[in-house]
């Protein structure tokens, strides 16, 4: 392998829990979510060389797996919507900590009632970004960040208190 092949790979290596959550985020299905994170891997290697350095390499790696994860968003909203077999047919096996993974649904499902830029910005802030990192991947301010945070929260916390009212 080259020099550069070798330092893409730490790159991925480095970052797979980023594109990851990325992924999870976009899709929903394990399938989807598979694909999803090689068209980013292969988008990050298509620019690879473009990466200057002006930024940190995980903000440019949010950049390239938020742009092209919206793309993929656009291109299945034209084709309608898929539905998994796996759920439909197959026994799920039990999850290790049913009270953990309940918890996690429930903000993944919120999450994904989000529009698409407020996913984003969530994603990252769960990921432990600052404003100013998230501000500089999005092209925000940092102060228009905190806001849109703001108010996410605020949007799933009435989310999540309606449903465990009902």
């Amino acid at each position: 392998m080259t020099e550069k092949e070798i330092a893409f790979v730490k790159v991925i290596q480095d970052s797979e829990g980023i594109i990851y959550k990325i992924a999870r985020t976009y899709t929903k299905t394990d399938d989807d979510r598979n694909d999803l994170y090689q068209e980013i891997v292969y988008q990050l290697w298509k620019s690879f060389h473009t990466f200057k350095g002006n930024s940190q390499i995980s903000t440019w790696i949010y950049r390239v797996a938020l742009n092209t994860s919206i793309s993929q968003w656009r291109k299945e909203k034209k084709h309608g919507q898929k539905v998994d077999l796996n759920n439909l047919f197959l026994k799920q096996p039990e999850a290790y900590n049913a009270e953990l993974d309940h918890r996690m649904t429930m903000v993944y499902a919120q999450i994904d009632q989000l529009n698409k830029i407020e996913k984003g910005i969530i994603l990252m802030l769960l990921e432990g970004k600052k404003y100013e990192e998230i501000a500089e991947i999005t092209g925000f301010s940092a102060s228009n960040v905190g806001t849109r945070i703001s108010r996410i929260k605020a949007k799933m916390k009435e989310r999540i208190e309606k449903k465990t009212t009902l």
